[in-house]
């Protein structure tokens, strides 16, 4: 269905809570007061160094009054910077002879990063991707690895359009390439922006 966007620049640090209708409707409260309480609940957590689990206790066992009448889903997240040393981009052409400078480049990076166990299936996993995004998505197309309590590999292009895994048959010439991500990484998925969508694996780290 189609919905809107908003963005906002976040600094480090910073408090984001999401949460359901359920959480803050009441039939003991005026329909301001949850409202108020929860703003002032997390206005103090913010303020503090509690951890997110921390935070979502603080904020049921202060706003929710009693058994609620509607579903409640909380989720409380905090912002944080990683070190540019940890994030490394690099920015493709949109052609096959790509492919080969982009598993260099993560062989290079992992090497610079004392992971060269995991440069054979990132290779695979980086080989794969930017395969798909050239020969199925548009330009600009670009890798982005990321250390920090795993490796992920990004890969952006600019065609929404998500792809989708599935089984070839023993006579197909393709169609293995996601099947072969999901087996390499522990997690895998789309991530959807304004302007295109990023491809994204995860591994765990030795």
């Amino acid at each position: 269905m189609p919905f809107e966007t908003t963005q906002w620049d976040l600094p480090e640090g910073s408090l984001l809570a999401l949460y359901t209708d359920g959480l803050v409707q009441s039939r003991t409260r005026d329909v301001d007061a949850s409202p108020a309480l929860l703003s002032d609940t997390l206005r103090q957590a913010s303020e503090s160094s509690m951890s997110p689990d921390e935070v979502c206790d603080r904020v049921l066992a202060t706003v929710l009054s009693g058994r609620p009448s509607d579903d409640v889903a909380l989720l409380v997240a905090r912002t944080r910077a990683l070190d540019p040393g940890h994030v490394a981009t690099l920015d493709l052409p949109s052609e096959p002879v790509a492919v080969s400078g982009a598993r260099r480049f993560a062989a290079d990076t992992l090497g610079s990063w004392s992971l060269d166990e995991l440069s054979f299936a990132t290779e695979l996993i980086v080989s794969e991707l930017v395969t798909n995004a050239i020969r199925y998505g548009k330009p600009p197309v670009h890798l982005r690895l990321v250390l920090d309590s795993a490796l992920t590999c990004e890969v952006f292009d600019a065609n929404s359009t998500a792809p989708h895994m599935r089984r070839a048959r023993t006579f197909d010439e393709g169609g293995r390439g996601l099947l072969l991500v999901a087996q390499l990484a522990e997690h895998w998925g789309t991530r959807h922006g304004r302007e295109g969508k990023t491809i994204w694996a995860e591994q765990a780290l030795p």
